[in-house]
């Protein structure tokens, strides 16, 4: 019985031993390392305040399109005998774009004057015959005769303005055949460049006024954007444009607002009773050999610039209902609340009217 227990004595104090060993341990590697953990000072982020020039801007997208076209038509319908200007081709004003076939009109033409030169005839035979039978008429005797005789006087005289009339359209109808004919070898009416409706296919025939192509100005091209409701009242005309091209991002034109719609064009979205107003502004182009026609632009508007403007970053202005502060350092550690009046705003910048100067600094905590 003793040999039990004191075999029960020894297991009970190396288990003692054990835990107090673990304990000690336990303490000196976990509460020493929370002993040894050291509270940072706040971090904080500083801003300078600078002077420069800061300016508001508006961004559109839009298409550019020659600003002068000059649309050349088939002055009448005939076979074309030839074709003298290549699609894309320089041409001059007064350059042959193409000869039209003149047969047919001078046809026209020549069965025309022929009509006009036959009721002619037959004027003067009417003018003869009715003067003959005046002279050799016998006098009238009854009240029927008088009658009858006043009526043939009046057909005889619608009868001569009826002629006269047709006479006028026939000899204006001869007329414009005349100046079509002329028109058989068409010459450019202006300068540029010649593009033709379908690039691919020179029609054998035409029909009168078909729509041939254009000749435009490759010097002469403007940007046409549309722009919402809440920025149209910002735009002027005159204001400078920066216009970049989708194709070549890299690229900046200059441009300047020429012209602002006072009238707006709606676009149904995809609910149809939701209507977006748009407004077109068109903005002029400097010349550049790689722009065309057609192309996708976008453009920045500057409506607003400051010269020797005081200008913090926006991140660092707080605002607190109607009033705007910034934290001024005022160094060695000592931070300021700075009430600013603030004026044109950015999305990256804000202008300071007062409460600061150039050169100051101010930090967000």
């Amino acid at each position: 019985m003793k040999r039990i227990l004191k075999r029960s004595l020894k297991w009970i104090i190396i288990a003692v031993i054990i835990i107090g060993a673990g304990y000690m341990l336990y303490g000196k590697i976990f509460k020493g390392e929370e002993a040894e953990v050291v509270m940072e000072p706040p971090q904080v982020i500083s801003f300078p305040v600078t002077e420069e020039t800061m300016t508001s801007t508006v961004q559109v997208k839009g298409k550019s399109q020659y600003q002068e076209e000059t649309l050349v038509y088939a002055p009448f319908a005939s076979k074309v005998t030839g074709w003298k200007v290549e699609n894309g081709g320089q041409v001059k004003k007064g350059d042959v774009l193409f000869t039209l076939d003149q047969s047919t009109l001078k046809n026209e033409i020549a069965q025309t004057e022929a009509a006009i030169r036959k009721a002619e005839l037959e004027a003067e035979l009417n003018d003869f015959v009715s003067q003959q039978e005046d002279e050799n008429a016998a006098p009238i005797g009854t009240e029927a005769e008088r009658l009858k005789a006043l009526a043939a006087e009046e057909a005889a005289r619608l009868n001569e303005e009826l002629n006269q009339v047709n006479a006028e359209i026939q000899q204006k109808d001869l007329a414009d055949k005349k100046t079509k004919l002329n028109t058989a070898i068409y010459h450019a009416p202006a300068t540029g460049i010649f593009l033709y409706d379908s690039s691919t296919e020179r029609p054998q025939t035409v029909s009168d006024n078909q729509y041939i192509g254009k000749i435009v100005d490759l010097n002469k091209l403007e940007f046409i954007a549309s722009v919402g409701e809440q920025d149209i009242f910002k735009i002027k005309q005159g204001m400078k444009v920066n216009v970049k091209m989708t194709a070549m991002k890299d690229l900046i034109l200059s441009g300047e607002v020429t012209e602002v719609s006072k009238f707006a064009t709606n676009t149904t979205g995809q609910n149809s009773a939701s209507q977006i107003p748009q407004f077109e502004v068109v903005i002029s182009l400097q010349p550049d050999e790689r722009l065309i026609g057609g192309l996708s632009l976008s453009g920045d508007i500057e409506t607003l610039r400051r010269e020797n403007a005081v200008v913090v970053s926006s991140m660092a202005v707080i605002h607190e209902g109607e009033q705007a502060f910034v934290m001024l350092d005022k160094g060695d550690g000592q931070y300021e609340r700075q009430e600013i009046t603030i004026g044109l705003e950015t999305s990256d910048k804000t202008e300071v009217l007062t409460g600061l100067k150039a050169g100051d600094t101010v930090v967000l905590q």
